[in-house]
């Protein structure tokens, strides 16, 4: 006999249909944001690309990204939350024009970044559908995602710094393992409730889609150059 009598409580069974349906809403209002703000970057990087922009440098990016980021963590629960999400990846659209440019100058170029774009979007939708459709928890990986990526992150600049070619490979293929996990853990804690605001995995699901493309993008390039 089972020990909860749902017809004399039921708030037992409204509960869970609640947070489904705020789940749910959180789920939308994400997808719907992202889908915007990805349509915004390839905008701005358009404008970029077209006006032959330079790219600012690996300073002002960062100051760019992480002063934006910030501010958009700050105001995450007030409506200037939004125009900064905007901001943000309107910024990294900037600073992606001069990339793809440059990707586009070399030999097969145009195949390149196409095949970087495809990919990227086919990990990033069988990825989704895969946590949305079993509902898996990933919530275990969230450690080990935050040391991998700051450990990866301090990699980059060390390659950058000391030109280390296959250091920046190297890296390059870890950020699409480390890009994917996230891509899953994020939409896992949209399922499970641990991420409430749409505002902020709209945010940690466009830098996964990102830095996916980017990654993607130097290892295609370096394979295509060596055909």
């Amino acid at each position: 006999m089972n020990p909860i009598d749902q017809t004399r409580n039921p708030s037992y069974s409204a509960r869970p249909a609640i947070s489904t349906i705020s789940s749910n809403k959180v789920i939308r209002n994400t997808y719907m944001l992202l889908s915007m703000t990805l349509l915004f970057t390839a905008l701005t990087a358009g404008v970029s690309m077209a006006l032959n922009l330079p790219h600012p440098g690996l300073i002002v990016t960062m100051v760019g990204y992480f002063g934006l980021l910030f501010l958009t963590t700050k105001f995450r629960n007030q409506g200037l939350g939004i125009a900064f999400v905007f901001a943000l990846t309107g910024f990294m659209g900037y600073t992606l024009g001069p990339i793809l440019n440059m990707y586009l100058g070399l030999p097969n170029g145009g195949q390149t970044v196409m095949m970087a774009f495809g990919a990227t979007a086919a990990i990033f939708v069988g990825l989704s559908a895969y946590a949305l459709t079993t509902r898996k928890d990933f919530s275990f990986m969230g450690g080990f995602l935050t040391a991998g990526i700051l450990i990866a992150f301090l990699a980059s600049l060390g390659a950058v710094f000391f030109e280390i070619p296959a250091l920046s490979l190297a890296v390059s293929a870890v950020f699409v393992l480390l890009m994917s996990g996230l891509i899953l853990y994020e939409t896992s804690n949209l399922i499970h409730g641990g991420e409430t605001n749409y505002v902020m995995a709209t945010v940690t699901l466009y830098v996964s889609i990102y830095n996916l493309f980017l990654s993607l993008l130097q290892l295609l390039g370096f394979a295509n150059s060596n055909e």
